[in-house]
């Protein structure tokens, strides 16, 4: 019979205020959309953030006919001498967990192989002999890169060092700043969210303040009296955060699926990751509503 009484009473509330109710609803939903969109980044960013730091490489170039740089214009190309020297050093830093040489045939075709199918035009437009031989270093630790970087460097025969951190950071740099406006818009839609579900569930406790002094005279709990206006703001908070999963579902198949076609390699995130971000929002929608009602009503109708 009180669970009886408390639904009832809970949809009363939810359909007096019906405007109120589907307004807390939506700014739930846009915000939890938004705060899961920013964790979805961030799982994706710490996924690809593992997954190229086992692969980030050092090139190291080598001098040949056509390299502009000054020292290979007065020595000329490197020299089978260079070549061992280069060696002797990859070998004496202890960051360097293996390399590998590759003439410029070599170097021409794992190019040809690299971009043959993303990009015909500038792959035919390479000849053999315009990408210099060079040493593709592999790394204990890809955050040690400056210190292998500064040993090779300006050593005999070296045209120039490249490496994958530069222009992967960047990139990185970029999805951090989407993550953190994501959620940043989202604690804006949050703090909205929150004083509207205070204002609806005072509006909604006015409006039955005659059942709830009749509740308190024949002895009701506080909390029997308050769980009906509680149960409104979770069921508000649970709707909006299953229209949010909505979103954030869309999310990860557009947004992150593109970003993983731009790679070519197997970085998507798994079920199981979209699956917590989901859950995440929902647990997080129903507790804010809750939450927030709880204290409204403490603070304002002190039943």
């Amino acid at each position: 019979m009180r669970a009886q009484f408390v639904l009832s009473e809970t949809w009363i509330g939810l359909r007096r205020n019906l405007t109120m109710t589907i307004s807390v609803i939506t700014t739930v939903a846009i915000s939890l959309a938004l705060f899961g969109a920013g964790l979805l980044v961030n799982q994706q960013v710490t996924e690809m953030r593992n997954y190229w730091d086992q692969r980030i490489t050092l090139t190291v170039y080598m001098c040949n006919e056509i390299s502009p740089a000054p020292t290979c214009q007065e020595n000329g190309p490197a020299t089978e001498e260079d070549r061992q020297n280069m060696e002797s050093i990859l070998e004496e830093q202890a960051e360097v967990a293996d390399y590998e040489f590759l003439s410029e045939a070599e170097a021409w075709q794992d190019f040809q192989e690299r971009l043959g199918s993303t990009n015909e035009a500038l792959a035919g437009a390479a000849q053999e002999g315009d990408i210099p031989e060079n040493f593709r270093v592999q790394l204990t630790d890809p955050n040690e890169y400056d210190t292998v970087r500064n040993a090779v460097e300006g050593a005999s025969g070296v045209d120039s060092v490249s490496d994958d951190q530069s222009v992967l950071e960047q990139f990185f740099g970029l999805l951090e700043g989407l993550k953190w406006a994501a959620l940043v818009l989202a604690g804006v839609q949050l703090a909205a969210a929150a004083l509207l579900i205070g204002n609806t569930i005072r509006l909604s406790a006015y409006s039955r303040r005659r059942e709830t002094g009749i509740m308190r005279l024949v002895g009701a709990s506080n909390f029997y009296i308050q769980l009906p206006f509680l149960m409104e703001g979770a069921i508000a908070g649970l709707i909006g955060g299953m229209i949010a999963s909505g979103f954030i579902v869309a999310t990860r198949f557009t947004l992150l699926t593109q970003i993983e076609g731009w790679f070519q390699f197997d970085v998507a995130l798994s079920t199981g990751s979209l699956l917590y971000v989901i859950g995440m929002s929902i647990i997080l929608g129903v507790l804010l509503c809750t939450i927030t009602s709880f204290l409204t009503l403490r603070r304002y109708l002190k039943v």
